[in-house]
């Protein structure tokens, strides 16, 4: 059994990385993500060939959309990072609700999503989805 101490500095340090990996995934949508991926085409049943003749000006939007996306990303990494070095290491009442909430909205929620699209993608955006629930876990039975 871990010692308080090291659980608190172990659900630290993985939300802590969460927030990092939050705004590396943020720079990949604003930088590098395409506007449409097989993956995209497949589950409308359909090539982007198809999607691109019947959606003039589809990639151009989307473009604007994942940057958007990206910068929210980023901003919640930002705050993530600054919730686990600065205010969990204080354990104030409410950050546990607050973990949960931010988890269940971010990691845990774009996880569920990529596994309904079949994406392909869904194991690897299930790491920090698990990351950060082992994180709160961790958190909470350091009380």
């Amino acid at each position: 059994m871990l010692s308080t101490k090291k659980t608190h500095k172990l659900s630290t340090r993985l939300l802590f990385s969460c927030g990092i990996w939050l705004i590396g995934l943020g720079i990949y949508f604003i930088v590098f993500r395409p506007p449409l991926l097989p993956e995209d085409a497949r589950y409308m049943s359909a090539t982007i060939t198809q999607i691109k003749a019947n959606l003039p000006g589809i990639e151009n939007w989307l473009q604007k959309v994942f940057t958007v996306m990206g910068g929210f990303m980023s901003g919640a990494g930002l705050l993530t990072i600054f919730l686990a070095s600065k205010v969990m290491p204080l354990r104030l009442n409410g950050t546990s609700w607050v973990i949960a909430l931010t988890g269940v909205s971010t990691v845990m929620l774009m996880s569920g999503i990529n596994f309904a699209l079949n994406s392909d993608f869904k194991i690897l955006l299930l790491v920090p989805a698990l990351t950060w629930l082992a994180g709160l876990i961790l958190y909470i039975s350091g009380r």
